[in-house]
């Protein structure tokens, strides 16, 4: 028993020993200098060379490149180029010496893929063109396909098809596709495009008139009542790139039978939060414009988006707390939006606890409603939002907010908001008094 024992110590010393010198062994090993970047310094795994001569790591040096940088880092010499041509020559070099060092654990480099040129996305897309030109649904899907698996195979050939304004050309031949007389018969290809270019995203301003066509519009509602959940997702993605600062199209996406509807729905029956988010934008886009649409605004509060609004900001994630509040934001400019909020119990906890608790722009918006509650009802009797807000610890949340800096426009609200509660603490038995200590010096 103990000889079995002895035996059983001595055998994992032994392995460890080995261990040991194998790691030895690993740490002698270097690697060739010319096989190293001379920005990262670390090993090359996609080897090119510019017009100076010098050979750098393919992430390294177009990260260099899209920093503004058109010299060599290492001569010094302005790049009469800025494409990178593959080193096929290193590459070969460094993929053989890792073979010979495979037995210290070293892997050998795959062959990188060639990225896409400008030249190879601009073919495309002119293929896109006459295609959607032909009316050609199948070869139009087949070409965005493309486009698409190209976008998908890195970051870099990603930003040479927005580079080429894909974005353009793609939300082209979807308005293209959606003016025929019964889109539904071109649903293949027009969720291909929807789908492309939510990874085009954010898409140009040529793109956005594009989509915000009457007809694309029309037709993106349609997926957005009907669809299935990807274009669903998508088509609520799409609206809100197509409604962003853009009154023309905030009027008539709310004139389409049904838009306002399906984006309430996408936010009372989610589908993913990509979509709760994108739906809770284009709401946002729309409650929110510099001129305010009264009947858009009492349409969104008559289907009770108010208390929705309320019941997901208790336990939201951060970005979609903040969006939900800039919407409910919007929704109490209005008198029928002020109205719901003051008769739902959950707006004045749930709004104070969102004071420096979320991000800071969601403290301007819950500042901002606060206020407006209590701005409408200081101009009647009763003052009891205000009483309930100094219940749920309002005061001490606002004076911490002025100590720990705001925005100048929050600042002034919480300052007004605090004058308004001090008037009031008479009236609340179970607030102390020595909470209002900081209110005697005058505002």
């Amino acid at each position: 028993m103990i000889s079995t024992w002895r035996r059983r110590r001595a055998g994992r010393r032994a392995a460890k020993e080995q261990q040991q010198g194998e790691n030895g062994d690993m740490e002698l090993i270097t690697i060739p200098n010319h096989f190293r970047c001379p920005i990262s310094l670390d090993f090359m795994k996609d080897p090119v060379t510019l017009s100076t001569g010098i050979t750098y790591d393919r992430d390294s040096i177009e990260k260099w490149i899209e920093a503004g940088n058109h010299t060599c880092p290492v001569t010094n010499q302005v790049f009469r180029s800025l494409e990178p041509i593959p080193n096929h020559t290193i590459r070969k070099m460094i993929q053989d010496w890792c073979v010979d060092n495979q037995s210290y654990g070293i892997e050998r480099i795959p062959t990188p893929r060639i990225p896409v040129s400008s030249t190879e996305v601009s073919e495309i897309l002119s293929k896109i063109t006459m295609a959607s030109k032909r009316e050609d649904q199948v070869w139009c899907q087949e070409l965005v396909a493309k486009i698409k698996t190209l976008g998908k195979e890195s970051e870099r050939d990603k930003r040479c098809i927005v580079g080429s304004k894909a974005g353009s050309v793609i939300s082209a031949a979807f308005e293209t596709f959606s003016k025929a007389p019964s889109f539904d018969k071109n649903v293949a290809v027009l969720e291909e495009i929807l789908s492309a270019l939510t990874l085009l995203s954010p898409i140009d301003e040529e793109a956005k008139c594009y989509l915000g066509s009457a007809a694309s519009l029309h037709c993106m509602v349609w997926f957005l009542k009907g669809g299935d959940l990807s274009a669903r997702r998508n088509a609520a993605l799409a609206l809100n790139e197509a409604v962003s600062s853009n009154e023309r199209v905030i009027d008539a996406l709310a004139e389409i039978e049904g838009a306002l509807e399906a984006l309430v729905k996408l936010i009372k029956e989610p589908i993913c939060p990509t979509a709760t988010k994108a739906s809770l934008m284009v709401i946002y886009h729309m409650v929110n414009s510099p001129v305010p649409n009264e009947t858009i605004l009492e349409r969104f509060v008559d289907m009770g988006l108010v208390s929705l609004l309320l019941e997901i900001l208790v336990d939201a994630e951060k970005r979609i707390c903040e969006e939900a509040l800039g919407v409910l934001d919007g929704l109490c400019s209005s008198d029928k939006g002020r109205e719901k909020a003051f008769n739902n119990a959950l707006s004045m906890p749930v709004l104070v606890k969102k004071v420096l608790r979320v991000t800071d722009l969601a403290t301007e918006f819950s500042v901002s409603i606060i206020w407006k509650l209590c701005k409408n009802e200081k101009k009647e009797e009763g003052g009891g939002v205000l009483i309930e807000a100094l219940q749920v610890g309002a005061f001490q949340k606002l004076l911490l907010l002025i100590q720990v800096g705001c925005a100048e426009k929050t600042k002034e609200k919480a300052t007004e908001l605090l004058k308004w509660l001090n008037l009031h603490r008479d009236r609340l038995e179970c607030i102390d008094s020595m909470d209002f200590k900081d209110l005697k010096r005058p505002f």
